[in-house]
């Protein structure tokens, strides 16, 4: 596996995701581009951008956000495991953060309808206008 310009754990967090998504490095094809942007002359004489191709599933990512092309090829690759994620049907870290926070929101309303006796939609704050 590659090491990045990145922590440790990071390193070791995308190693592990992309074994457990079946993404090997053997099945991605990864190109250098010329990015675009603030910079000045340093970005017009590298190749900083990023673009990787998954050949077994075909995503394709294009990452270009910082200024060196080792931390953007970490990105890019953090990206390819979301991507693959969401098509595989798995819920992702980010997926799984909304849903609890929808949950705790449903339960904050259901104590306020039992508490101020409104029902569903009524309660607006603590003056209980609309």
């Amino acid at each position: 596996m590659l090491l990045f310009p990145v922590s440790e754990e990071k390193n070791r967090w995308l190693q592990e995701r992309m074994e457990a998504l079946g993404i090997h490095e053997k099945d991605i094809e990864e190109k250098f581009i010329r990015s675009s942007g603030s910079g000045g002359q340093k970005v017009n004489k590298t190749s900083t951008c990023v673009y990787l191709v998954h050949i077994p599933t075909g995503i394709e990512v294009k990452w270009m956000e910082e200024r060196s092309q080792s931390l953007n090829r970490f990105l890019a690759r953090r990206e390819l495991v979301r991507k693959v994620e969401r098509l595989s049907g798995q819920r992702t870290p980010g997926e799984v953060k909304i849903e609890k926070s929808k949950r705790q929101k449903l339960k904050r309303e259901k104590r306020a309808r039992l508490k101020y006796g409104a029902s569903r939609g009524e309660f607006h704050g603590r003056n209980g206008k609309r």
